[in-house]
């Protein structure tokens, strides 16, 4: 079986010559003994130029006709990869998340990988082809297609490598390796050599955009090492370590800054609460496939109910339905705040270190600044502010717990 998985984004296949660089990746690395697979995403912005046709042709597209439409900018990032590996003379065959035995279950446009058969993967390996597999999406058994949502090419990839047996699973995309914070926030920001899992997943939750969340976990249950570098770059990028052997209190407690930008507030009101109402809410959102972030309850001695939560920008829309729903059948109301952005320290053991949150505030009121939400775990404290000071609480931030290059060459000077 191959021994790394390798997965690209749409940035790296977005012209003609760059996909004839990837082909120049992928053969460098290529065992014909053990044949290679290779995950692709859709090429450049070739997603929102799909998505953009369908809103000018209906104001609602079907759920279903989106997924038939999307999967489509994979299959072709897949095809012309293949076409330019057959160009340099190496066997390659794509093959569409159906084809390749990936099995989804859930909704159109979030579904989640249920199964993998990988009987045709392991045939085209055994005759030492390269395979290359279109990401972000599966069937569903009956014949239909469901993509898998934000992250779902990573999903994929990770997917693949654990149930091929592969060591790692390789992320290349257009930056080096993860960053302590976002470098055109933060100019001083450094690549991490390693990072947990865990934390990992926090970072992404919290907004780092590199690779999600969803695809970090599935690799640290299947103790899988992925390493994300840049497609064209021969830095080694950054591993995350499926299976750490670190001890919590040998680390800094913060590892790195992440915010998110596309991310709304709602509070639910109902002057009439009852026992369940809460988990109604919760039901109808998740059925809806919304996650939320940050949730919190107010007022609980007093009468009425309200609830507040964050929710992803990405899923405003089918959230907004949703609480239409419950608005209708349960007498709630809802105001949602979209002017606001999600900053958040990552790192481990938090819950033990108050100095962190402590810290963290003082920035924010030295700024002017005031949160509106906390919310603290052993991994992550995150808070919401006014959209337009995310950049400057960022920078202050990554400069207060010292995660700068200048802050590590000071840090190396001390030690040696």
């Amino acid at each position: 079986m191959p021994a790394a998985i390798q997965k690209f984004g749409g940035s790296s296949l977005a012209t003609p010559e760059k996909i004839r660089q990837v082909a120049e990746v992928v053969a460098r690395s290529h065992s014909a003994e053990r044949g290679s697979v290779v995950v692709v995403s859709a090429r450049g912005e070739e997603t929102d130029v799909l998505l953009s046709a369908a809103a000018e042709l209906g104001a609602a597209p079907p759920p279903r006709e989106l997924d038939q439409l999307l999967a489509t900018g994979e299959n072709a990032a897949a095809a012309l990869l293949a076409v330019a590996l057959h160009d340099r003379g190496l066997p390659a065959v794509s093959l569409t998340g159906p084809q390749a035995g990936i099995r989804v279950s859930g909704t159109h446009g979030a579904g989640m990988i249920s199964a993998i058969d990988t009987s045709r993967l392991r045939a085209e390996l055994g005759r030492g082809r390269i395979v290359v597999v279109s990401g972000f999406q599966g069937g569903d058994g009956r014949g239909e297609v469901i993509t898998l949502g934000r992250g779902g090419s990573d999903t994929t990839a990770v997917a693949l490598a654990a149930v091929l047996g592969a060591r790692a699973c390789e992320i290349h995309t257009d930056v080096p390796g993860i960053y302590t914070a976002d470098p055109r926030v933060v100019p001083e920001a450094r690549v991490l050599p390693t990072v947990d899992a865990a934390v990992m997943a926090e970072m992404a939750f919290a907004g780092a955009r590199v690779m999600h969340s969803r695809a970090v976990e599935l690799a640290a249950s299947n103790d899988l090492d992925v390493v994300v570098r840049g497609t064209f770059s021969a830095e080694p990028g950054t591993t995350i370590l499926g299976r750490s052997a670190d001890m919590l209190e040998t680390q800094g407690p913060v590892t790195a800054v992440a915010h998110d930008m596309n991310i709304a507030m709602a509070l639910t009101r109902s002057d009439h609460a009852h026992d369940g109402l809460a988990a109604d809410i919760l039901t109808e959102l998740a059925r809806s496939a919304v996650p939320i972030d940050l949730l919190s309850f107010g007022a609980p001695d007093g009468p009425g109910f309200r609830m507040g939560f964050a929710l992803p920008g990405s899923r405003l829309p089918a959230a907004r339905e949703a609480l239409d729903r419950i608005s209708a059948r349960l007498g709630c109301a809802t105001e949602v705040d979209e002017k606001v952005g999600k900053v958040s320290l990552v790192g481990v053991g938090l819950l033990n270190r108050p100095d962190c949150t402590a810290r963290l505030l003082a920035v924010l009121a030295r700024l002017g600044t005031t949160a509106s939400w906390v919310s603290s775990t052993n991994l992550r404290v995150s808070v919401i502010i006014p959209l337009d000071r995310v950049p400057d609480a960022v920078n202050a931030l990554h400069q207060e717990f010292g995660l700068g290059r200048d802050d590590l060459e000071a840090q190396t000077l001390v030690t040696a």
